[in-house]
């Protein structure tokens, strides 16, 4: 029996010797494991352009002036929080263990063709440009290799949500905003139907009916700070079936019934945007659901 255990412990010893020396195969794993730094140098202010390219999309953002814009695939205002938040990244990518300088391997960790292509300029000079690969088991590091080298880097600091964000989160999606304390009166229109909430003395009324301030308040919130969920980028007119009309402005409204979803614009911008039913539910009230308290 005893001689059975020798044996077992002694075939398990070289197998895990075995598997150590396989994972430390020459050029899958470098000396400098341990080594650590910033792979690039860059001056946030000064980055002015910026590619990506993937599989799903080919980006490019330019900044003019002080503001960010998306000047391919479609020409828009970029998401400037969004854009700032990925230079950010690039500029703190730290450097945490060399994995590989195989070039068979890059399909492994995804550096190859199937990973995303990044390129970041100053004033037309390029100064960082990498392939991003595969996250790790943990999610917080990721595989990355520099445009043009075999070496495949384990670095910390970015994640490839951000880099691979589909193309209408790097898009403004603002619909409209107006400072809410400044909204004195609105006006809704449902076809022949309409409806005026107006602000008077501290308290808003339906007509003589006082509103509910808990629902006038969700009102003011949704139409002073608009963001929609999608994009309509296609030349067609939808059917306008409610309108809301405040400080100048119109809100027009389409329900488009296949999607569930309506589309909307605003008089400011030719634009129109698409907005999920939820959230048009907190600005298209009907009379009932408005006033405090309801007549018989």
């Amino acid at each position: 029996m005893k001689k059975i255990t020798y044996i077992l412990v002694g075939l398990f010893v070289c197998l895990f010797i075995i598997a150590y020396l396989v994972l430390q195969k020459p050029g899958e794993r470098s000396a400098n494991s341990t080594s650590t730094g910033l792979l690039f140098s860059i001056d946030s202010l000064l980055v002015d352009k910026i590619e990506i390219k993937s599989s799903a999309l080919s980006l490019l953002l330019e900044k003019h002036g002080a503001e960010w814009f998306v000047v391919q695939p479609v020409s828009y205002k970029a998401d400037q929080a969004n854009v700032g938040q990925f230079i950010h990244q690039i500029k703190n990518l730290e450097i945490k263990n060399i994995v590989s300088n195989k070039p068979e391997k890059h399909s492994v960790f995804q550096v190859d063709q199937t990973g995303t292509q990044v390129t970041a300029y100053e004033k037309n000079a390029e100064k960082a440009a990498f392939v991003l690969g595969k996250m790790t088991d943990s999610y917080s590091e990721t595989y990355m290799r520099r445009l043009n080298s075999n070496e495949v880097l384990l670095v910390e600091g970015i994640s490839s949500y951000t880099v691979n964000r589909p193309l209408k989160d790097w898009r403004d999606k603002t619909i409209l905003t107006v400072p809410k304390e400044s909204i004195k009166a609105i006006l809704f229109e449902y076809g022949d139907t309409t409806l005026s909430l107006t602000l008077t003395d501290s308290t808003w009324y339906v007509g003589k009916d006082r509103a509910k301030q808990l629902v006038v308040d969700g009102i003011l919130s949704s139409i002073s700070n608009l963001q929609a969920d999608d994009f309509v980028d296609s030349t067609m007119s939808p059917k306008v079936t409610a309108m809301v009309v405040y400080e100048g402005i119109q809100l027009r409204f389409s329900f488009m019934k296949t999607l569930n979803k309506y589309y909307v614009q605003s008089s400011n911008s030719p634009q129109w945007f698409v907005l999920e039913q939820w959230k048009t539910n907190q600005i298209l009230k009907r009379k009932k659901e408005i006033v405090e308290f309801n007549k018989k």
